[in-house]
């Protein structure tokens, strides 16, 4: 796999745990950073698919009144909750 060097500045004591967290688990410094960004990489695709989800929902006309939600949330804790609107 070809690879490519990115250079960051990061905070010291982020930069002190990470290399904490290398020491720890006995990998390199590099091998945790890429962790990292690859779970962050995958969490922002992931935002992003389910902003174009819900995006389209609302294109559609797929939306709940905000009347309704606002007293299904101000019912819930009393005897008579209100079922989740729909």
């Amino acid at each position: 796999m070809d690879t490519k060097v990115i250079t960051a500045h990061v905070p010291l004591p982020l930069a002190e745990k990470v290399d904490e967290l290398a020491a720890r688990l006995e990998r390199p410094r590099g091998w945790i950073v890429k962790q990292a960004l690859s779970a962050w990489v995958e969490l922002e695709e992931e935002r992003r698919r389910l902003t174009l989800e819900a995006l389209a929902d609302v294109d559609a006309g797929r939306v709940i009144d905000h009347q309704a939600v606002q007293a299904w949330a101000e019912s819930l804790g009393t005897e008579k909750p209100l079922p989740v609107p729909r």
